[in-house]
């Protein structure tokens, strides 16, 4: 119950009421002029939820212990939150009530099961971890990122690469993700999502020692403290040897290997993004043989 975790809830809070205009959940502003903060009040907040605003100063402290899940549920609803901001409020609430647990033993290497489904499907898909690492895929998935890797002709599955570093620190990201503002976004609402499910991951918590320390654009996001759940949508790319890319994309968790996340990429038939995928498939298949052996050793075990 380290006092890091406590203050992550009170921060949390905080950053979802300054999000919060009084005219959203229709309170009166008597006086805007006078506001002093840019979002809903303390007093507001524990109005809204029936709360006292010195139980709820006291939440925001991080003061956790023995608050329970209907009043985190009110707060939810007072403040607004989705799915995600709900399911990371009570991710945060639990690991600051409860004893930290030994760290999860990772897996040093692949099912080969999970590497045989990969290689059975004929578009790219992959399998990342907490910490955002490219742990294994089929060969088309090592095409599809070989910009990620420092020698694109010769990308080395023995040595995963990691989303999150790539998107701030290698300036080939500005270019691979057409949208950059969006993936950048996107890359650090989902590991803030992941750290809090798992805020003990020493992995987790080093890459963002790294990239605060190494990155701004990440500090600053980082600091905003949003989250996001990350199951179907759309991506564009611009990859460097078959140019624009968008494709449809579905995620889906390993229930045998906690910590790993199923991804499959696929366009949409019959769209320039198809040919597309289909030029790549014919590159992977000339330059990239033998890229995703069976049973390989792999970096699921730094997540």
């Amino acid at each position: 119950m380290g006092k890091q975790h406590n203050a992550e809830i009170g921060e949390f809070l905080a950053s979802r009421r300054a999000k919060i205009t009084p005219d959203q959940v229709g309170l009166p502003v008597y006086d805007a002029a006078k506001r002093r903060v840019p979002g809903l009040r303390r007093q507001e907040v524990a109005t809204l939820a029936g709360l006292s605003v010195d139980y709820y100063t006291q939440i925001e402290r991080g003061k956790v212990n023995a608050v329970s899940e209907s009043v985190l549920d009110a707060l939810a609803r007072a403040l607004q939150l989705d799915d995600a901001e709900r399911s990371h409020l009570f991710d945060l609430h639990r690991s600051a009530t409860t004893s930290p647990q030994r760290p999860r033993r990772r897996t040093k290497t692949i099912r080969p099961m999970v590497q045989r489904m990969l290689d059975a499907m004929a578009v790219p898909a992959f399998v990342r971890n907490a910490r955002h690492d490219l742990v294994c895929g089929n060969q088309l998935a090592y095409a599809f990122y070989s910009p990620l890797y420092p020698d694109p002709l010769h990308p080395d599955p023995s040595k995963p690469v990691n989303f999150v570093r790539f998107c701030f620190l290698d300036p080939r990201a500005r270019e691979f993700y057409p949208d950059w503002d969006l993936m950048a976004d996107t890359s650090v609402n989902l590991l803030r999502t992941d750290a809090g499910r798992d805020p003990h991951d020493r992995g987790i918590s080093d890459l963002v020692g790294e990239l605060s320390t190494r990155s701004e654009e990440f500090r600053v996001r980082w600091a905003k403290h949003n989250v996001r759940l990350h199951y179907t949508g759309t991506k564009a790319f611009h990859h460097p040897v078959v140019g624009d890319l968008e494709v449809t994309y579905e995620t889906m968790p390993l229930p045998a290997d906690p910590g790993l996340v199923l991804t499959v990429y696929s366009p949409e038939p019959g769209t320039p993004s198809a040919d597309a995928m289909t030029l790549l498939a014919t590159w992977a298949a000339t330059h990239l043989a033998g890229t995703a052996p069976e049973n390989r050793t792999t970096g699921a075990d730094r997540s």
